[in-house]
Parts: C-alpha cells; structure tokens; sequence
C-alpha cells in the first residue's frame, strides 16, 4: 500500500501543508516539528513524488552504485565499469542518458540503508551493489526490503560480487569465492605445503566466509590439518599483523594465504622484515588479482576475478541493455594466476613438509 503524504501528516501529527514545507525545504519550520516530520518519514518509508507526482511508477535518469570504499581498487574497477557501461549505453541516444553516481558505504551498514533510501526518493532507474555483504539477518532482511520496494517502483537492481537476496526479483552476477579459494589452495598443496597459515577477512562477511571455505575444503580433500587462522579487515595493515601473529602460532609456516591482494602486501612486508624470504621460506598467495599484483617482488600468485567485466555487465544489466541471465543468477567463475610468490617449501624434516609434493 503506498504511502501518502497525508499518512506522514497524520503520524508527525502536523498538517500535509507542514509536510509539504518541510520535505521542500522552502518555509521555515520550527526544529522539533521537522525532527518529528522526519521521523515519520523515516518510520512509513514515504517517499515523495516530487515533480513527477502524476507518473508515481516513473523512475529518473540517475542510477546508484554502490561501493564499500571506492578508493579499494576492487571496488574501483568495478565501479568504474559499470559507469562506463552506463554513459556507453546512452551515448547518442536522445533522452537515453542515464547519471551514474558512486555512493561510498565505508563498509557501514547504516549507511548503505541510507544511500537505498535516497535513491528510492530520487526514483533510480536502476541500482547497483557490489562486493560481499554483512552476515547480519537483520540487516539482510533490511536491504531485501528496501530493495523490493525499489523493484516494485520500477527500478532495476543488479547485485555485482554478492550473493543473491532469496524473494528479491534483481540480477546477480556472484563471484565463484569458494572454488576460487579452492583451487588456490590445491595449488599450494600440490606443490608440497602442509602447513598452511591463512589471513582472513572480516568474519561477518560474505566474502571472507565463502573464500574460507573453500580454503578448507581443499584441506580436508587433501586430509590435511587446517593451520591458524587470524581475520581482520581487508587491508595491507591487517595483512602485515596477522602473519606476525600467525607466525607466533606457527613458527614452521611454509605458506600464507591471503584473503585479498591488499592484505597480501601486508603479509609480505611482515614476511620480510622478519627477515623471511619469499618464496624461499615462505609462499604467499593473494586473491582478486588487482593491477599492482603483478608489479610486486616476486609478483603475486593470486586468484584472478574478472573484475572489470563483472562491472561493465552490471552497467548494461541495470539499463536493460543486456538480458537477465537465466533464473537471475550468473557464476562469474575464478582462475588461478601462478607467479613467483609460490615455490616447493624446503624440505625441513618437519612433519608433513617435504620436496615432493606428495
């Protein structure tokens, strides 16, 4: 049942006219009148017509993307894309135009509800969200909800890098996190390692938990014990104190797995300032396959996600230039990238290490 300005007046208990005043923001109105005015805003979830008030299914030409921090390049190469793919799509085309506008989160889930509530007032066309998402039930049933309304107001949503929302009528492109993981660590088993640290990221998150898994289950497959494991954010200081705590852990590591490739420099600075050579003493294995991950010394064996083809096909999904994939879903699969932070563990006489990779 859609929400009406009188509904927002009858809750504020002021009259629509006061409303009106205050959602427009051209009359003075008293400061505890607009707090309360506010609030029922926010409690029935109104969202105003605006200009377009006779057409309340219209949506506008702008289209919201969603980020955890733009400045993270796995964030950034997907956004960009998308952007791209949006301003391609509507080059040329009379009224086809669309804005594509970067909301950054900072990783709060607060502030992702807000950013869906301004673009349902703003009417988006479409609505794109990426990376993993907070493990939080209720947070879950939160962003389902505000997204359903925004579907049922006509705007598309994509999902770019997370899982789907179960009941939500949105696109998905989901990237293969727990194969991906997987083969990773098959990698690192097949050339001999057995004992195996692991850095990950935070532990509400989809991602970290999905990569975890796959880690793990290529361990147990191997009937290999799991080694330490120490979470943290998804960043290059997180990667640098874990491996000092999981070396205090265990002294014998052979090899580190990172939960991304930011973290993964972490790990290496760590590495070498204990005065640890990589991969002579240690292997070190990332994941994501960002720009730098090659330029690093020796460069980076990692995981390779498509990162800018998953953004620029978000774009076209959200302009409905390119068609739903079948039943919503698209796995965007994950490749690992062999360079020189890998190599066979020295043979030790430890239990369970040896040159063989038997």
């Amino acid at each position: 049942m859609t929400v009406t300005l009188a509904d927002v007046a009858a809750r504020a208990r002021v009259s629509p006219a006061t409303v009106s005043r205050v959602l427009n923001g051209n009359y003075p109105v008293a400061a505890a009148t607009r707090e309360r005015v506010m609030r029922a805003v926010d409690e029935l979830d109104y969202v105003p017509n605006g200009p377009a008030s006779s057409l309340a299914a219209a949506t506008s030409d702008l289209v919201g993307v969603l980020v955890n921090d733009i400045a993270d390049p796995f964030f950034g190469i997907m956004a960009g894309a998308a952007q791209g793919a949006i301003g391609e799509a509507g080059a040329g085309r009379a009224g086809g135009e669309k804005l594509a506008v970067v909301c950054n989160t900072g990783g709060s889930p607060e502030r992702e509800l807000t950013y869906l509530t301004l673009l349902q007032r703003q009417r988006a066309a479409a609505v794109i969200l990426t990376g993993g998402s907070l493990e939080d039930p209720g947070h879950l049933a939160a962003v389902t909800a505000k997204l359903t309304r925004l579907t049922d107001a006509g705007t598309r949503v994509v999902l770019c890098g997370r899982p789907p929302l179960p009941g939500l009528a949105a696109s998905t492109l989901a990237f293969d996190n727990r194969a991906g993981a997987r083969r990773l660590t098959e990698h690192l088993l097949t050339l001999g390692h057995r004992r195996i640290g692991y850095v990950a990221g935070p532990a509400d998150r989809t991602t970290t938990r999905h990569r975890l898994e796959g880690h793990r289950e290529a361990l147990r497959a191997a009937g290999t014990g799991e080694g330490p494991t120490v979470h943290g954010p998804y960043d290059r200081s997180s990667g640098y104190d874990a491996t000092i705590e999981l070396l205090r852990l265990e002294p014998e590591l052979t090899a580190v797995v990172a939960a991304n490739d930011t973290v993964a420099l972490g790990v290496c600075a760590a590495l070498r300032d204990r005065g640890l050579s990589i991969p002579g003493d240690v292997s070190v294995a990332g994941f994501d396959d960002l720009p730098f991950a090659v330029d690093v010394v020796p460069a980076l064996t990692t995981v390779r996600l498509p990162l800018h083809e998953a953004g620029a096909r978000a774009g076209r999904l959200a302009l409905g230039t390119e068609d739903t994939p079948p039943g919503g879903l698209a796995t965007v699969p994950a490749e690992v990238v062999v360079r020189g932070s890998t190599g066979r563990p020295r043979v030790t006489g430890g239990e369970g290490v040896s040159s063989s990779g038997s």
